[in-house]
């Protein structure tokens, strides 16, 4: 008989030491938190020790619908590990350096920039995306041209 080869999938489970981003209508949406313990089949419970102060998440119970499972994870993480213990390993782990190179969480910082513009800055926006336009054309018909 031939061997039997055995993958794992590539979903992202609900396991404690993973990367969560809390959304909804919760008091901490947009920041990021670590599983601690798994409560049950609907809550987590969480605790985020950024660096950051506006990533930040004190140890509290959330639901699993109020959160996105993240790629990043704490390998070694214990469960009902303790805040310094927590700390360390995500120190260890740079999840702030990791988090910050995601496309999430540089989504969210254009999203952030581009809701704090003034509507000066707005125009001054159309007209830099018109006159890059402009160029591209520009460029583009003289390629044709030459063809």
């Amino acid at each position: 008989m031939g061997d039997a080869v055995i993958e794992g999938s590539n979903w992202r489970l609900v396991e404690v030491g993973r990367v969560v981003l809390i959304t909804s209508d919760h008091p901490f949406t947009g920041r990021i938190a670590a599983i601690v313990e798994i409560i049950d089949h609907k809550r987590v419970l969480v605790e985020g020790t950024s660096s950051d102060e506006s990533l930040v998440v004190p140890r509290q119970a959330v639901p699993l619908n109020k959160v996105l499972l993240s790629p990043l994870t704490i390998p070694g993480l214990i469960r009902g590990s303790r805040h310094a213990a927590l700390k360390k390993q995500w120190e260890k782990s740079e999840i702030d350096a990791k988090w910050k190179e995601t496309n999430w969480a540089k989504k969210r910082a254009q999203l952030a920039k581009r809701k704090a513009l003034s509507d000066f800055d707005r125009f001054k926006v159309m007209r830099l995306k018109t006159q890059r336009r402009f160029e591209e054309r520009k460029a583009l018909a003289k390629i044709k041209a030459a063809a």
